[in-house]
């Protein structure tokens, strides 16, 4: 008992370090595409002052380069967007004169909202109703008592699963906008709970069937905990993304928009 008690904190101490390590990698990563999508942007408008003369085409031109840069420096294909529209926004709003206290209302949602995408985590993206339906349908083949959603956003999958299942259901989601939103949702949700917490310190045990939509940066790490944690028998399910070295015993392929993948992984003896 003491020995898995100080394994399973050994464990959390690794993934702390190994997501604080990824955090200073995104955040120097971030800036170095900006600071490099200036210098070319000056760069070019020196060489070729005729064609890149006005300020609105060298904003725009450095967004253009800052999101080359971090295609170059492997960065998540989010932050093409974000390198794109960054330095344009920040003089738009700059030129505008809003109100201080609007900029910082601004600040305070997006942090709310994308709590953990600074540290690589996946931003708010919606599980489409065909994964809930096609999870729905692995409840009843698995004849699943216990659930949850890592992750679970605006509760895309644990509300209509609680609705449709007579399950009960753990919705675990970090980030503060999203947590209040689905908490709401399930108010009155029986055998419902929405938890605000890392996933990292939640115990998996207790789950028969577990679902994710997360990031690649974290598969490597959430799958070692799921095998660590999880009872032989149980199901996990990764949307999008799968684990790295570890065969699925299935991948279903779904009809939605984004054609959605569903890798399945049966947890073994440890």
């Amino acid at each position: 008992m003491f020995f898995r008690a100080f394994h399973g904190q050994s464990s959390f101490q690794k993934i702390t370090y190994r997501r604080s390590s990824l955090l200073l990698s995104t955040l120097g990563k971030a800036f170095s595409a900006q600071a490099l999508g200036l210098a070319l942007a000056l760069g070019l408008s020196w060489l070729l002052p005729a064609l890149l003369h006005g300020a609105t085409r060298l904003l725009l031109l450095q967004g253009a380069a800052a999101a080359i840069c971090s295609v170059v420096l492997r960065q998540r294909y989010w932050w093409l967007v974000i390198h794109l529209l960054f330095l344009p926004s920040a003089i738009a709003l700059l030129t505008v004169q809003l109100p201080s206290w609007l900029y910082l209302m601004l600040v305070l949602l997006l942090a709310l909202v994308f709590w953990g995408t600074i540290k690589g985590d996946v931003p708010l993206f919606l599980s489409s109703n065909a994964v809930a339906d096609a999870l729905a349908n692995m409840v009843d083949s698995e004849q699943a008592k216990t659930f949850a959603d890592l992750g679970a956003g605006l509760g895309s999958v644990a509300v209509p699963l609680a609705r449709q299942r007579d399950i009960s259901v753990d919705a675990i989601e970090h980030a503060p906008l999203p947590w209040l939103i689905t908490a709401w949702r399930c108010r009155k949700l029986p055998h419902t709970t929405v938890k605000r917490s890392s996933l990292w310190q939640r115990d998996l045990a207790r789950y028969d069937l577990l679902f994710a939509f997360l990031s690649p940066a974290v598969m490597v790490e959430l799958g070692e905990k799921v095998r660590r944690e999880m009872r032989p028998g149980s199901l996990f399910v990764s949307s999008s993304f799968a684990i790295p070295d570890w065969q699925p015993e299935a991948v279903l392929q779904l009809e939605d928009r984004r054609r959605t993948k569903l890798f399945c992984y049966r947890v073994t003896s440890h």
